[in-house]
């Protein structure tokens, strides 16, 4: 989504913020802007399209001062235009940038016209520049006319502000939205996000919900949502500009797919053993709640959203729980009838997807047994409103499309299910198995990889498609769907997923020579069942692109199409063992197609908005 970068320095600020700008590129956005102070003048630039345009404007300008803000913009109120990019401005005299959406702008926007402002775009966010204004107009300081704003406002924001006449002031404010401070020497900053901030300063400071902050080049000053002086940690982050760079590859995603082995290892590092789970992984006091679970309702978006089906499948067939999986933007919209004793797991990969968020905070109300959160930020919302934790460690994700998120997010929650297992008193023995097939899931993730030459070449085959069908069974059902969505993602080819036995029930009628059929075929209970409708698609004459396991008894006939054997390493873990040459498939058709692999159209990496 939109990201924010701000900076109150005693150097020139726009090539920081242009800078931060660049590293947030990965949120997908459709426009950039920047305003600063300089002089007593108050200048802007903005252009449509990426930060590059905006770079040239300034190398064409005299752009420059020591206070700015920066934004690149996700369009959901008005076009991705100059005219609706941000920063807003009032009167030549306020200026701002927001992430979020503001629910109430229809009316503030009527009653700032009645007041004789003027507004030059179609977006929510320039009621908030004029609010601003008409309260420093009526003599509150920038900070506090910030406050008073926020509180007219519903939905969700984070903003970045400053005011001509209050030059070295940037004041920022956030809900339901993220937004930190970064700790210099002699200057301060705002960023939506670490990486922002990284080429700066380490030392962070996370705002919490409802914080109003006032930063200087010498002093940062918050405000809790009660209007109360606060004081948050300063923490060092431990984030590197190596850790968000390409470095020898050529997309962000291919480096992220290469990166998982090492990712999965984090999040199982310090947390199994002698083929056994660790105690107090969850917390100190986490066995209490976790003895009493009797069912799960997993609620999550996306990529998220598919790991959390795989979890259901093990949490039903080993742990012996039962459990549902939800779409978070469905969850609050319904009445959910939540059964005794029944754990709320929220599934995400930045801790602040907003309907995830949402649903979490609603849970709340509806008598869960407690909330258990699974995510790659420790300072995110969402791990701070859980009752219990597992960060899965992966490191940053630059793609908008999840990789490594998927597989370490797997590795959390087959964690949480062998634990709830134990605690349920499923056989020792057969927990200590599983748990050493668990620890093996990196060596098969460094196999899986090898394939990527032969898939590159596979590839070829997909380029003139506009259309595919994945396919997989138990288990295997919800990595075809994460299959298809990665396809669909960064190759735009219309794809999607079905149990296999489905087949008969509608798509089959689909399935024609020009129909590239891709199945999923771990060697288990489920696989004659597979190849039976495997044969329903050789009938057709589909074009079959088989990955199986070594030991599965799979072939084509000869059919046209194409068979591949991966060691998948154990029923329990083959879920994300298969996941790999499936992301690696819509990669290498994604370059061959010229898609914007990294940040492909219309979409955002961290989805703070509904």
């Amino acid at each position: 989504m939109c990201g924010i970068v701000a900076g109150c320095t005693q150097r020139d600020v726009v090539p920081i913020l242009l800078a931060g700008l660049h590293a947030l590129e990965y949120r997908g956005y459709d426009s950039a802007g920047l305003a600063v102070l300089d002089a007593g003048k108050l200048s802007r630039l903005r252009a449509p399209g990426k930060v590059s345009g905006l770079d040239a404007l300034w190398q064409a300008s005299a752009t420059h001062g020591h206070t700015g803000i920066a934004h690149t913009r996700w369009a959901t109120h008005g076009a991705p235009n100059e005219a609706n990019a941000h920063p807003h401005v009032s009167r030549d005299t306020v200026a701002v940038v927001h992430n979020g959406i503001i629910e109430n702008h229809a009316e503030l926007r009527e009653e700032l016209k009645a007041a004789g402002y003027s507004f030059t775009s179609d977006t929510d966010t320039e009621v908030i520049a004029h609010l601003v204004h008409k309260l420093v107009a009526g003599g509150k300081s920038l900070r506090e006319a910030v406050s008073d704003a926020t509180r007219r406002l519903r939905g969700a924001y984070a903003i970045a502000v400053l005011h001509r006449e209050h030059p070295g002031h940037v004041v920022g404010a956030r809900r339901g939205s993220p937004l930190c401070v970064g700790v210099g020497i002699g200057e301060h900053f705002l960023g939506s996000d670490v990486q922002a901030l990284i080429q700066v300063t380490n030392r962070i400071v996370y705002l919490e919900e409802g914080d109003v902050v006032e930063i200087t080049q010498d002093a940062l000053t918050i405000v809790a949502a009660d209007g109360t002086p606060a004081t948050r940690k300063v923490r060092e982050s431990d984030l590197s500009m190596d850790a968000v760079e390409r470095g020898q590859f050529r997309h962000y995603m291919l480096k992220e797919i290469f990166e998982q082995p090492g990712a999965v290892a984090n999040t199982l590092e310090g947390r199994i053993a002698d083929n056994r789970i660790l105690p107090n992984i969850f917390g100190v006091d986490a066995d209490t709640l976790l003895k009493r679970v009797r069912h799960v309702h997993i609620v999550a978006c996306g990529t998220s959203y598919h790991a959390g089906v795989v979890a259901r499948y093990w949490l039903e067939g080993i742990a012996g729980v039962p459990c549902s999986v939800e779409v978070a933007s469905e969850y609050r919209y319904r009445s959910v009838v939540v059964m005794p004793d029944t754990l709320f797991l929220a599934i995400s990969q930045s801790g602040e997807t907003a309907d995830t968020l949402a649903a979490l905070r609603e849970g709340r109300e509806r008598g869960y047994l407690g909330s258990f959160a699974i995510c790659n930020v420790p300072e995110s919302s969402l791990v701070r409103e859980s009752d219990l934790t597992l960060m899965t460690r992966a490191g940053p994700e630059i793609g908008v499309a999840s990789t490594k998120a998927f597989t370490t997010q797997l590795s959390a929650l087959a964690l949480l299910v062998l634990e709830l297992a134990r605690l349920r008193g499923v056989d020792a023995a057969r927990l200590s198995q599983l748990v050493g097939e668990l620890a093996s899931l990196p060596r098969h993730l460094e196999d899986a990889l090898k394939l990527a030459p032969a898939i590159a070449k596979l590839s070829e085959s997909f380029v003139d498609k506009h259309h595919a069908l994945f396919l997989g069974r138990g288990a295997q059902y919800p990595v075809a769907m994460e299959g298809a969505l990665k396809l669909k993602e960064i190759s735009y080819i219309h794809a999607e997923a079905y149990p296999a036995g489905e087949l008969k029930h509608g798509p089959l009628a689909l399935v024609d020579e020009d129909m590239p059929v891709i199945a999923v075929a771990p060697n288990n209970q489920l696989l004659e069942k597979l190849k039976s409708n495997l044969e329903e698609v050789r009938a057709r004459g589909g074009q079959l692109y088989v990955f199986a396991d070594d030991k599965a008894d799979v072939s084509l006939n000869g059919n046209r199409g194409r068979l591949m054997k991966i060691d998948a390493g154990g029923n329990f873990i083959a879920p994300a063992v298969f996941t790999v040459p499936l992301q690696l498939l819509a990669y290498h058709v994604a370059v061959l197609r010229g898609t914007d692999v990294d940040q492909p159209r219309n979409l955002a990496k961290s989805v703070t908005v509904e």
